[in-house]
């Protein structure tokens, strides 16, 4: 159970046709404080959008191509709400389909391309003449139909760049959501505020008693709520929701599972008391690493966890018959990757979203589950949640299982620990790890000959991944100074007497994850 914010404010729908990219343009509208929702397109019914009630419409890029058979679409009742609808890159074409006109394999376009803007229009205010946008695509709109109107061509090709073809309806070949498109967000802005007429009342500021009511008025008095915490900002801001909302009927539980990071135990302990929270504290560190004995494939390792995990909740909730409610920090990432939502495509198991066994008993609350993640810090903050709890980097619910490769031993689990304390530690000492959204290092099993004290050493290879990110959903691996790179592998071979190579990831989410499994 959650509550919705659409209930309460003006919200721009974006349909999404594949890929993360639409929470992209998620988060753009909601960075000019507007609410906005996913939606896969295969979710998607006139009647559904009329329950929602947006006040707008965005049309998500994907990977298809609109005169494929099965091509994703939706009816042109979309074109007939009288609603504004701005069609984005596979969205333009299909809007360009709808409405009469043809679309065709071309050259391509990829990366920053400069677009000539065709005439004064609200949806390019502020725009000059010419300007640089960011394009990804080899099919193009080559006409448009009867009454559609071109605002902007690529300067070098000749491709129909944006299109106008309704009293509210555009359509951009480019990606105005990316920040390579110079001008994208004025774009978006324009298209809410000038076109659509939306209102900007969303804020994550102004949220916390909303959430702290919505918690208190679905629990019945007589019952009580597991709080499922780990340290991470998530889980520990749901928990602050709960313990404001139902006082000693939120049981909140911290379960060590033995995949923590270096003092990370005592340290969350530490931090949940200074709050009020007084956890229940479980040590299932050997129950949980018995269950991933030999257990080498990444999404087997989570729903593992998964399992174990909930066996634990259950214990406790059968000790009291009044724990009827499971109150979790679920984000809206975290629904999205588990393709949690119909056409979404699965890309890691989270063991808080749907993991959970049916005979477990308990409700499930999720009171961030509308929530991105820096929006989630933001309230955090507003709760009087300290920073250090805030800003600390994300770490996975099944912890280092996932960033050791292969079977979990606890020498590799040894190694994971002490390699990723630190690379937190230099970049801390560097003042950048507020800077990046992630770091840490893997290990698995492969080894590499090298040489210690004089001597012929084989041992372990460890990754170290830094990258930088606004949600999760994307991610860029961080240009950290060669200096600081070669002080974290310096520290690692020499502190970690297993490792004889350190190694950096540069590849960005997608294609990569951030996580390795």
């Amino acid at each position: 159970m959650s509550w919705s914010p659409s209930a309460e404010h003006d919200t721009v729908l974006i349909i999404s046709f594949g890929g993360q990219y639409a929470h992209m343009i998620s988060r753009r509208v909601r960075d000019l404080g507007v609410y906005s929702e996913v939606v896969p397109y295969a979710a998607v019914s006139q009647s559904t959008v009329e329950e929602l009630r947006p006040r707008a419409i965005i049309l998500s890029g994907g990977p298809s191509s609109v005169y494929e058979p099965g091509a994703p679409a939706i009816g042109d009742w979309v074109l007939k709400l009288g609603l504004p609808v701005l069609g984005i890159c596979y969205g333009h074409q299909l809007l360009a389909e709808m409405t009469g006109g043809r679309v065709e394999r071309g050259q391509g376009e990829y990366g920053r391309t400069r677009v000539t803007v065709d005439g004064p229009d609200p949806l390019f205010d502020g725009w000059g003449r010419e300007e640089d946008v960011w394009m990804s695509h080899s099919d193009y709109v080559a006409s448009v139909g009867p009454g559609v109107k071109v605002l902007a061509t690529s300067k070098d090709t000749g491709y129909i760049a944006a299109m106008k073809a309704g009293d509210k309806i555009y359509g951009v070949q480019f990606h105005p959501e990316v920040r390579h498109t110079e001008k994208g967000v004025k774009l978006i802005a324009n298209f809410l505020f000038k076109v659509a007429k939306v209102r900007p009342t969303w804020s994550v500021e102004g949220l916390a008693e909303k959430l702290v009511e919505q918690v208190r008025s679905q629990i019945p008095r007589e019952d009580k709520a597991i709080v499922a915490v780990s340290g991470g900002v998530d889980s520990t801001t749901a928990a602050v929701i709960a313990k404001r909302a139902l006082g000693d009927r939120a049981v909140v539980v911290f379960i060590n599972h033995g995949l923590l990071r270096e003092g990370e135990a005592e340290e969350v302990l530490s931090a949940l008391k200074s709050l009020g929270l007084n956890p229940i504290y479980i040590d299932a560190s050997d129950r949980f690493l018995r269950a991933l004995k030999g257990v080498t494939d990444p999404e087997q390792k989570r729903l593992v966890v998964g399992k174990v995990f909930a066996e634990v909740f259950k214990e406790v909730a059968t000790s009291d018959s009044s724990i009827r409610w499971l109150v979790q920090g679920t984000t809206y990432p975290d629904v999205i990757e588990s393709g949690a939502e119909a056409g979404a495509d699965r890309i890691k198991s989270h063991h808080n979203v749907g993991g959970l066994p049916r005979d477990l008993g308990l409700r499930v609350i999720e009171p961030l589950r509308y929530l991105y993640k820096d929006e989630v810090r933001r309230l955090a903050l507003s709760l009087g949640i300290p920073e250090s709890i805030a800003m600390r980097h994300p770490f996975p619910g099944p912890g280092l299982a996932v960033r050791v490769i292969g079977e979990v031993t606890e020498e590799k689990l040894r190694i994971a620990r002490r390699a990723s304390m630190i690379v937190e530690e230099e970049l801390r000492r560097a003042g950048l790890y507020n800077s990046v959204w992630q770091a840490f290092a893997v290990v698995g099993d492969d080894k590499w000959v090298g040489v210690k004290g004089d001597r012929r050493a084989f041992g372990y290879i460890v990754t170290v991944r830094v990258v930088e990110s606004e949600d999760g959903m994307t991610a860029d691996w961080a240009r950290l100074p060669y200096d600081l790179l070669q002080r974290i592998a310096s520290r690692i071979t020499s502190e970690v007497p297993e490792v004889v190579m350190v190694t950096y990831a540069v590849t960005t989410k997608p294609p990569s994850t951030i996580e390795p499994v």
